[in-house]
């Protein structure tokens, strides 16, 4: 333990010091402080000195200098005082232990750790990192990083310390899983693989490089916090938290003697007895606090034993020693009933002498033996040993020429002051000893004072022995067990024990944590032959009392009606005597001996007043004798707990974890025992706490609000009687500053809620805004019987989220700065602003859907009304830039599309009263804008058809194409704004319906004339292929079939369903119609081509005059020269002509089902007119050349139109046959009479026939 006072040397080093310290102090050069400067001219001094004197300011200044020292100084002093008390509770708590079921505490991240996360995630959008990502990741990433990382609610959070690592990824996780929940599923991947596989990238990307949340930096302090602290923790705690130098805790430590228990206990003891005896005198002067009525002071009175007696049974719980479990129980149930009465003797429970039995350990280690010589080297030697009364125990065996064993005996004992006998023997030889040979013996008289070390001790033999000089050397260590305080040897005198002065062997013996008692023992007793209980005894220092012989030191205890005089043979054993009666007795006053006392004052008299202070402050600076000295009892505990609880919160709202004011399990502990030990009231502590949380919250620190709940509540049902901590009890004071801390609060909580996106940005802290508004409900209660109704909890939420709503927006226009720029922008800058000021509020809306919904659930409708009045600010906004905008100009559909995308699912919102303002002022807007389609349409066609060139684009012609997708372009941008209201949505989609069958049917009229024209002015000649203009036209009407489908089918299944029906297979039956029409027009063309090769043919009909000139001509020709004979030429062209238009037309008509039409008829058509012009010669033989031409028409036709799909059954018709079978039959005629005049042609069917 360190020395009070060190050297003289260093005495005066620090006498100087504090010299200079005084001086500074006082301003300079007087000892004494500046005076105050003289309102009475008489007292000014000469004009020198008046010169010479400071002016005003420089007193002001110096005064107020020596305030601060002072307040400074005082400050100091009482932390010092403080941090004592706070010692003793970590030295020996015996109320409370740390808690080991609070909740872990996340490290919170700081700003810079915030920077160093965005530049993580920039790099990781700028592809700087080898972290493999798709796109999808890559735009969650994008959106949290543009949302969150950078969004300045987050950097306000992370300022205030509310904000950990773990809430950023609770964030990311939560934006995720909607956007992984919102994929298609894939096979073999679930979902929630995927958001694993998400959460392991962000984790790599959080951590980067290094793990920047482990700081090597950081105070190792710090680290553990959150973990069950040691003592050593515990004190270095709170030197931060108290601001105590590490060598001031040194030597409180040493001065308190904090490592040990017995002092620690008797500490308690001490100020338990100060306690009860300032509640015997409050409660006899009547000194209470003012209560908030009188029968309260009684109740005071019971409280205050009932606290006592808890401390004392807490105390009395701690396991001390082996005492009589009887006296304990009755020892407790007398202290319950009796803390605050004065007790007599006869009430005491008297100690048996069985009470203080006490067992002792023995060891004993026989090494050797020396000045053995009687008997021969070779003999065989051995010791025994044994506790009187006890076990005999006996070493090994040994040569007598070298007598060693280093044997260990263990014994126990219940006398204190045992007999120890050790014997050394050797083997008898002879045939009849029925015993060995003693060779020598030594008894000792040991105590638990005893030296421990091996020592020689001279051995008694036997007489006529040669071992004169026989000795053995051997420890006897005897253990002092704990519940023994201290034994020696003493001179006593008492009036009722030990009534002749004599030396005695005394044992102060500790039964219970109150009850010890001094005993004096004989030699082989374990019961004490007296025995004395300390309980009410004083002990100090006394002089020598001359007519007492023997003993140096004397001191006594004295008690009413009995003192007991003890005396020792030395300063050093009555010191130690003393301080353990000291602590056993309990006593305020403490002992100190007369040298000590002389070294204070070596005058004897009163020391000089001026020097008092610096002998003080050596004290202080020394040993801090002042404030170990102090006594408990006598400080304001009530207003030293707000000091410690104050500077706690402070040190742990900065520590390195985001706490949001709970304190560490450590911390806890501490204040816990503190409150308990020094009988801080649990209202007054958590009033204090709820006034320094409130204080922090207000200055933008983030509290948690369950535990304002918790305080809250605790010092609601103690003001209203509820007694949470058994106190019934409530002070004037404590009702007032709990109705203050309700209405501080209330403010507190409403402002929260008012400004709910700013205090829990993204629903952080996690549940923190549903508890506040738990606990606005709470704060609301009159009282913690009567609950308040729910429209009362309703109107304040509602209120405050009015508020929230001009908070939020009026935030939102600083953040888009769009005041600046709606003055004096353009219209279409003012335009442009709305709509960025449109996406801002919705992303504001879908915020506070996603994050605070669930807090607002009991009242969902009031989250609506919110939004509501968030936008109706808007509104003002968005009607201002409308207003601006010129006429006719459509740039602002967006913006209605925006918000009414926004609005239309949400279930409150859409329809609501904003909703349906922005539908008032944008229905002029579509139905204007529908007119002007309407006649820009109309208009097009006319002069498109009219200019049209027919050449192919797409799936039609150019004006086609262009009607078709204004068309469908209007109906899109009609669909595409997803009009709220049923009815004008349902009149605006069967406008569009009819407009476009009128505009479909406008084109279908048209197109048919236009083909028909065009048809009439192609040739009919073989040489007619068929214009790509008629193919387009073709295709026109082919799209206006499918375009009708998409275009003009209206979804309604109410009574206008069949009518509209009606009407929509109008244009559908006019469309086919045309289609048939222009089919039968291009039919009948190609027909006629036909039948212009078949009149040609009629030129070779029997009978007829150019038949007779042919035939004479060739016949009369054929006598001199080979006349050619007629060819195939005609059926080749037709043929060729047949099969090119067959494939302009596959190749330029884009409807197959209208080419089968087409072709069937083709091939119809063609075969009757073939059918008929033989019908017509039914009665003439065929020319051959006739024959031949239709044969090869006949033929390649149906295999030409049978390559391009026609059926069979229409391929073989009875027209088919007819032909066939006269052809086959005029075949037959021309083989019998000419066979070689067809030439190999032939109606039946061959391969080798040339195509």
């Amino acid at each position: 333990m360190l020395d009070p006072s060190s050297s003289e040397e260093e005495s005066d080093e620090l006498l100087e010091e504090e010299r200079r310290d005084l001086l500074v102090a006082a301003g300079g050069g007087s000892p004494r402080s500046l005076p105050p400067p003289p309102r009475d001219p008489r007292g000014r001094e000469a004009g020198a000195a008046r010169a010479a004197s400071p002016s005003p300011s420089v007193l002001s200044e110096g005064r107020e200098e020596q305030e601060r020292l002072q307040r400074e100084e005082r400050e100091k002093r009482l932390r010092l005082q403080l941090y004592v008390f706070i010692a003793r509770c970590i030295a020996h708590p015996f109320n409370a232990k740390q808690p080991t079921d609070m909740a872990r505490r996340q490290q919170k991240l700081n700003k810079q750790q915030l920077q160093i996360l965005k530049e993580r995630f920039q790099a990781f959008l700028n592809g700087e990192t080898q972290i493999v990502a798709d796109e999808a990741f890559c735009n969650a990433v994008r959106s949290y990083y543009e949302v969150f990382l950078k969004s300045d609610r987050v950097a306000r959070m992370v300022h205030s310390g509310g904000c950990s690592a773990n809430d950023f990824r609770d964030v990311f996780k939560k934006n995720i899983e909607k956007r992984v929940r919102s994929l298609p599923e894939i096979d073999g991947l679930s979902k929630e693989t995927v958001l694993s596989s998400w959460l392991a990238k962000y984790d790599a990307i959080y951590r980067g490089e290094e793990d920047f949340c482990k700081q090597p930096n950081r105070m190792a302090l710090s680290a553990v916090s959150e973990l069950i602290l040691s003592k050593e923790q515990l004190y270095e705690m709170f030197q931060q938290i108290l601001g105590i130098k590490k060598l001031e805790h040194q030597l409180i430590y040493n001065a308190c003697q904090l490592d040990n228990g017995d002092e620690q206990a008797a500490q308690i003891r001490r100020e338990l007895d100060g306690t009860t005896t300032i509640g015997r005198t409050n409660g006899k002067e009547r000194k209470f606090p003012k209560f908030v009525t009188r029968e309260m002071e009684n109740m005071y009175i019971e409280s205050w034993r009932s606290s006592v007696n808890l401390l004392m049974a807490n105390l009395e719980s701690l396991p001390v020693s082996k005492g009589g479990p009887e006296f304990k129980l009755q020892k407790l149930k007398r202290s319950q009933n009796s803390a605050f009465l004065d007790i007599g003797d006869e009430n005491e429970v008297q100690l048996s002498k069985s009470d203080v039995v006490l067992s002792f350990t023995i060891e004993i280690v026989i090494m050797e033996v020396q000045g053995l010589k009687s008997v021969a080297p070779n003999r065989i030697v051995y010791c025994t040993m044994e506790v009187e009364g006890g076990e005999k125990l006996q070493t090994d065996q040994a040569e007598a020429s070298r007598p060693q064993w280093g044997t260990q005996g263990d014994f126990t004992t219940t006398h204190p002051r045992p007999i120890v006998k050790v014997k050394l023997f050797t083997e008898s030889t002879g045939v009849l000893a029925l015993e060995d040979k003693e060779l020598g013996r030594v008894v000792l008289y040991p105590t638990s004072n005893s030296p421990k070390s091996p020592d020689l001790h001279k051995m008694i033999v036997p007489k006529n022995s040669q071992d004169s000089d026989l000795k053995i050397k051997l420890a006897v260590r005897m253990d002092k067990p704990p519940h023994m305080k201290h034994c020696g040897y003493l001179y006593a005198l008492g009036q009722k024990v030990w009534k002749r002065w004599k030396k005695r062997y005394f044992v102060l013996v500790q039964v219970s944590q109150y009850t010890f008692a001094m005993c004096s023992y004989r030699e082989k007793k374990s019961e004490p032959q007296e025995l004395m209980q300390l309980e009410g005894y004083t002990v100090d220092y006394t002089a020598p009392h001359t007519g007492l012989q023997g003993g140096r030191m004397f001191f006594n205890a004295v008690k009413e009606g009995d003192t007991v005089i003890f005396a020792s043979d030395d300063e050093q054993d009555r010191i130690l005597w003393v301080q353990a009666m000291y602590r056993a007795t309990g006593q305020s006053y403490k002992p100190i001996p007369a040298s000590q006392a002389q070294k204070i004052n070596p005058k004897g008299g009163n020391v000089n007043a001026d020097t008092t202070p610096l002998y003080t402050d050596r004290g202080q600076k020394h040993g801090m004798d002042e404030f170990i000295s102090a006594n408990p009892c006598k400080f304001d505990h009530a207003s030293l707990f707000r000091l410690l609880q104050r500077q706690t919160l402070d040190h742990r709202l900065n520590d390195s974890y985001s706490c949001l004011g709970w304190f560490s399990p450590g911390q806890v502990f501490v204040l816990d025992e503190y409150c308990a030990r020094y009988g801080v009231r649990g209202c007054h502590r958590h009033l204090c706490y709820l006034n320094e949380l409130i204080e922090h919250s207000e200055n933008g620190s983030v509290i948690d609000p369950t535990l304002l709940h918790y305080s809250f509540a605790f010092c609601a049902s103690h003001v209203h009687g509820n007694r949470p901590d058994g106190i019934g009890t409530v002070s004037v004071e404590e009702k007032e500053r709990f109705e203050e801390i309700k209405d501080r609060l209330s403010s507190l909580l409403e402002n929260q809620i008012s400004h709910f996106r700013y205090c829990f940005p993204f629903g952080r802290p996690e549940g923190a805004l549903k508890a506040t508004l738990s606990l606005l409900e709470r704060v609301l209660m009159k009282d913690i019987a009567t609950p308040i109704p729910a429209e009362e909890v309703k109107k304040v939420v509602r209120k405050c989220l009015e508020k929230a709503a001009l908070v939020n927006y009026t935030r939102l226009t600083e953040y888009a700065k769009i005041e600046e720029t709606m003055n004096q922008a353009t219209p279409a800058k003012k335009l442009e602003e709305v709509l960025h000021l449109a996406e801002l509020c919705i992303e504001v809306l879908q915020q506070n859907e996603e994050h605070h919904s669930e807090a607002f659930a009991w009242w969902p409708e009031l989250l609506a009304e919110h939004a509501e009045k968030f936008l109706s600010l808007y509104s003002v906004d968005m009607d201002s830039a409308l207003e601006a905008q010129p006429q006719d100009s459509w740039d602002s559909f967006p913006l209605f599309q925006l918000l009414n995308n926004a609005l239309r699912n949400d279930t409150f919102l859409c329809n609501g009263k904003f909703h349906k303002h922005l539908q008032e002022i944008f229905v002029p807007m579509v139905v204007r804008y529908i007119d002007l389609m309407e006649s820009s349409i109309a208009q097009s066609i006319h002069r498109g058809l009219e200019q049209e060139s027919w050449q192919p684009v797409n799936n039609g012609s150019a004006t086609s194409e262009d009607l078709f997708w204004k068309l469908d372009a209007l109906q899109m941008f009609v669909f595409d704004l997803h009009w709220p209201e049923p009815e004008f949505a349902h009149h605006l989609e069967q406008r569009l319906k009819l407009m476009a069958t009128d505009m479909i049917e406008a084109c279908v009229k048209r197109t048919r004339i236009a083909f028909e024209i065009k048809l009439q002015k192609t040739n009919k000649s073989t040489d007619l292929r068929i214009p790509s203009s008629l193919c387009t036209m073709f295709n026109v009407l082919v799209d206006a079939k499918k375009q009708t489908a998409k275009l003009c089918i209206l979804d309604a299944g109410q009574e206008f369903a069949s009518q509209w029906q009606q009407y929509h297979s109008k244009i559908d039956d006019l469309i086919e119609e045309t289609v048939k029409e222009i089919i039968s027009l291009l039919v009948s063309k190609v027909v006629s081509v036909l039948e212009g090769v078949l009149s040609k043919l009629s030129r070779y009909d029997e009978g007829t005059f150019f038949s007779s000139l042919v035939s004479f001509t060739v016949k009369a020709a054929a006598k001199y020269v080979d006349v050619p004979k007629p060819g195939m030429d005609l059926a080749d062209t037709y043929i060729m002509f047949v099969r090119q238009n067959q494939d302009i037309l596959r190749e330029k008509v884009n409807e197959e089902m209208y080419i089968e039409k087409l072709f069937d008829q083709w091939y119809s058509s063609s075969m009757k007119v073939i059918c008929m012009w033989l019908a017509d010669r039914l009665d003439l033989q065929l020319h051959i050349y006739q024959l031949k031409t239709l044969i090869k028409i006949v033929k390649k036709t149906y295999r030409d139109f049978r390559l391009q799909g026609v059926l069979e059954g229409t391929l073989n018709s009875k027209t088919y046959d007819t032909v066939h079978s006269r052809l086959t039959v005029e075949e037959a005629t021309v083989s019998v009479t000419d066979a070689g005049g067809l030439q190999g042609i032939t109606m039946k069917d061959s391969d080798e026939e040339e195509g």
